[in-house]
């Protein structure tokens, strides 16, 4: 039986590392809950939240201008870390007048690239790149903050000594300068918002921009502008595909501005990373399933000449170039043992690849006993 924990913010934080825990959900009306290798489920020793405890505990990561900033707009993004445990991106919001928060568990170290499956010559090849556009996108909750955390990481420890700005809603992971000069702006403390922040950091000498989100018509439109005007921007997009990236930048634009938006895109981007985590099979964590696009000339024509419906072909068939198809990264994982090909079926793509690995799968996945026989 579970010991039951007290309902104090530092023993919530605790306890939730030590399970393993990616996310909490606190609100009233529910015990703690919490993400575990993608499983939601309550936290073990939990009681109930009532409204005074969810608002006690929301309360608790709150500054008194916080607090009065929350208070007039009813929605807050910050952060809080509980030395030597980990950080924590924090979502305040309010619910049926009762208060509640979403909260993303950030660990102290940042992982390297190498520790997340992305291979080295993958890494080299991202890693090689001096300027343009490159996004790590994927539904929310994938790991896309992690995984530019680490490519940053790698900079930091490793090559020439390049100015790196950020622009973040709120600072996740913290960086310790190593090769690197890193100045890390907050949304709301240090800029005003991610476009102002964009804009600032163009003329702030810097090597790399990375843009914790490009969410709206402002900071996409500047993102390409300093693309194209040869810094490197690194950011993320909550889209599932290269060629869902490309239509959604350029759908953001009014219709007379797409034709020369489609242009620029196409001179700009240089990668595109999707990602999705699937829990393991041995169930110790999740592991990310990636598409890989490099832009090449064949891709840069298809964004020029609308017709991104046409990507995936140029994916699938272009290996030697670092491109990856999500669903050969699916198959990759099944075969590997690392995911079951039931976790990996809802996210094919190509339905005929899905059959012929499902085939190869159950010919090879032992058959259970039966349990008995007829006479």
């Amino acid at each position: 039986m579970s010991s039951v924990i007290p309902l104090e913010r530092d023993s919530v934080l605790r306890r939730a590392v030590e399970l393993g825990a990616s996310d909490l959900i606190l609100t009233a009306g529910h015990p703690v809950m919490m993400t575990v290798a993608g499983k939601f489920l309550p936290m073990p020793g939990s009681a109930v939240l009532s409204p005074v405890d969810s608002r006690r505990l929301a309360e608790s990561f709150l500054t008194p201008a916080l607090h009065e900033r929350f208070l007039r707009d009813l929605e807050l993004d910050t952060r809080f870390h509980l030395p030597n445990v980990a950080f924590f991106r924090i979502n305040l919001f309010i619910q049926r007048s009762h208060w509640g928060a979403a909260i993303r568990i950030v660990p102290l170290n940042i992982p390297l690239p190498s520790d997340l499956g992305l291979a080295p010559h993958v890494v080299q090849h991202v890693l090689g790149l001096t300027r343009g556009l490159v996004l790590i996108t994927g539904p929310t909750g994938a790991g896309k903050s992690t995984t530019i955390a680490s490519l940053l990481e790698q900079m930091n420890r490793n090559g020439p000594c390049r100015h790196i700005v950020t622009v973040e809603d709120p600072i996740e992971f913290i960086f310790e300068a190593k090769q690197a000069v890193i100045d890390q702006r907050e949304v709301g403390t240090d800029t005003l918002s991610y476009a102002r922040g964009l804009k600032g950091a163009l003329r702030q000498l810097p090597h790399i921009i990375f843009v914790g989100e490009m969410r709206d018509l402002a900071s996409m439109a500047i993102a390409l502008t300093a693309a194209e005007t040869g810094n490197l921007v690194i950011s993320t997009m909550a889209t599932q595909s290269a060629a869902q990236t490309v239509t959604r930048i350029i759908d953001s634009f009014p219709p007379h501005q797409q034709s020369q938006v489609r242009s620029q895109l196409s001179l700009t981007l240089r990668a595109v990373i999707s990602q999705v985590l699937i829990p393991r099979a041995d169930g110790k964590g999740r592991v990310a399933a990636r598409e890989m696009m490099f832009v090449n000339q064949a891709v840069q024509n298809l964004i020029r000449e609308d017709k991104v419906h046409q990507i995936p072909n140029v994916i699938a068939t272009s290996l030697r170039e670092d491109m990856v198809a999500l669903d050969d990264s699916l198959a990759e994982l099944v075969d590997r043992g690392q995911i079951g090909f039931e976790s990996a079926y809802p996210f094919f793509e190509d339905v005929e690849k899905r059959a012929t690995l499902q085939k190869r799968f159950y010919r090879v996945a032992s058959v259970p006993e039966p349990t008995g026989r007829r006479s």
